[in-house]
């Protein structure tokens, strides 16, 4: 079984800003991570990451805030693009 895109989308914000998100529902866990989702969501300024939500293997649900990576508590991968959203007004 493959993953299933659940949503994909490039969001410009302004000239130099713009958000990035994916996210799949994935047939075996990301290891790390207790949910069927794989996810990257990204807040990229002058080309430069500045904010990501991701879980990558291994490292399981995290943030980077610039060079700061943090835990990320994940519930729904709608309440997932809810919390980015508002990190990125707090931006």
């Amino acid at each position: 079984m493959k993953a299933d895109l659940l949503q994909k989308s490039r969001v410009k914000l302004s000239d130099n800003r713009f958000a990035d998100i994916a996210i799949w529902r994935v047939p075996v866990s990301v290891p790390g991570s207790p949910h069927p989702f794989k996810y990257r969501l990204a807040l990229i300024v002058d080309g430069i990451c500045v904010m990501r939500y991701d879980n990558e293997s291994g490292k399981g649900d995290h943030k980077h805030l610039g060079e700061r990576e943090v835990p990320y508590c994940f519930t729904t991968p709608d309440q997932l693009v809810d919390d980015f959203w508002a990190d990125v007004a707090q931006l």
